[in-house]
């Protein structure tokens, strides 16, 4: 039987749980100017007292959400770590990636939908791509590249994680956002236009591919 103390410890952190619950919802549906401490407060039946026993003001709340679910987001990532090919590694990180914000679209619409003030990582995470996304996604490409795996002219791997996260992004965002079902647009399912983004990507990055060595070749006989 858990003692007065562990059971004050677990209720203070479902307590917690909720103001993160209903602050996320709040943000996405309201956007974040128009979300204030008693609107948290209110959504989970609580005086606005009690949720300044938790969190000093509005910042302090969207800070905690941030670390939360960006380290919720970046512990994901620890299965594709461990791929030793950063050619495999990437196509595994787009896979958690997409599975995370297909399976957690509350998260994944405040994380990089929903307009708020900047929240830095701290020190920590600024330098361990195992808790920072963004660092992993970099690392891996800066990786390739060191390797010869991608085409020379893609020699930036800032530039090159940006704009593969940005290909990923937009395809799952516009599902989230849009539904992407019925409509006037015939919309493919889901897992098409991930798989055809994945591949669109690798085949303007990589310097070889099968299909891409087999029309060189096919060319060089051509000329012989």
């Amino acid at each position: 039987m858990a003692s007065p103390l562990e059971r004050r410890g677990r209720e203070k952190a479902e307590l917690r749980t909720k103001m993160l619950d209903a602050a996320r919802e709040l943000f996405v549906s309201e956007g974040y100017d128009a979300v204030t401490m008693r609107k948290v407060a209110e959504r989970i039946e609580y005086s606005p007292t009690a949720i300044y026993l938790h969190f000093a003001d509005k910042d302090a709340l969207i800070r905690d959400l941030c670390v939360h679910d960006f380290s919720a987001f970046a512990a994901r990532f620890a299965e594709a770590a461990s791929v030793a090919d950063p050619i495999e590694r990437l196509r595994r990180a787009g896979e958690v990636y997409v599975a995370f914000a297909l399976g957690h679209p509350q998260q994944y619409r405040l994380m990089f939908m929903t307009p708020y003030p900047p929240v830095e990582p701290d020190a920590e995470q600024a330098v361990d791509p195992a808790q920072n996304s963004y660092l992993f996604l970099r690392t891996t490409i800066a990786q390739a590249i060191e390797q010869g795996r991608l085409r020379p002219e893609h020699s930036n791997a800032e530039l090159v994680a940006q704009t593969v996260w940005a290909g990923m992004h937009g395809v799952v965002s516009l599902h989230i956002a849009k539904g992407c079902e019925g409509g006037w647009i015939q919309w493919t399912p889901i897992e098409q236009r991930i798989r055809a983004m994945v591949e669109m990507i690798f085949d303007a990055l990589l310097a070889e591919r099968p299909a891409r060595r087999a029309a060189a070749a096919a060319r060089k006989r051509g000329r012989g």
